[in-house]
């Protein structure tokens, strides 16, 4: 990890970019499941048989429940394999960005920030003319 603001400052910077270039993104997981239809005369009652499947799912979590999608064809699940990976990529560069803003806090001290603040310019406090 970079020891002076300056460089800790770029890095987040570098972290930003790379948050703005991810593509689609979303959560969830992809799983696949397999089962028994229950039929008395389909291949899958046999006790070996596996069952049906592989079904393809994405779970995710939406306003505090969980939702189950189908993903039927193949060029879907690759789509939805792409935007979950997307999304685990912008999860880390996530952590790596709050990681980087703690060590920033962390090096400034409260002196160079009230200096900052003294640099700023203030508002002119005169009045101007009326017309």
């Amino acid at each position: 990890m970079p020891n002076s603001v300056h460089e800790l400052e770029r890095r987040r910077a570098d972290i930003v970019q790379k948050i703005a270039g991810l593509g689609d993104l979303r959560p969830g997981s992809i799983t696949t499941t397999q089962g028994k239809c229950g039929k008395p005369t389909c291949h899958c009652a046999e006790a070996e048989h596996p069952g049906h499947g592989p079904h393809w799912r994405l779970t995710y979590k939406a306003e505090g429940r969980t939702h189950t999608q189908s993903l039927p064809s193949a060029q879907e699940r690759q789509k939805a394999e792409t935007e979950v990976a997307e999304f685990r990529r912008f999860q880390q560069l996530n952590r790596d960005f709050v990681e980087v803003n703690t060590a920033i806090c962390q090096l400034r001290t409260v002196e160079s920030v009230a200096l900052e603040e003294k640099k700023r310019r203030k508002p002119s406090k005169r009045k101007s003319p009326k017309r």
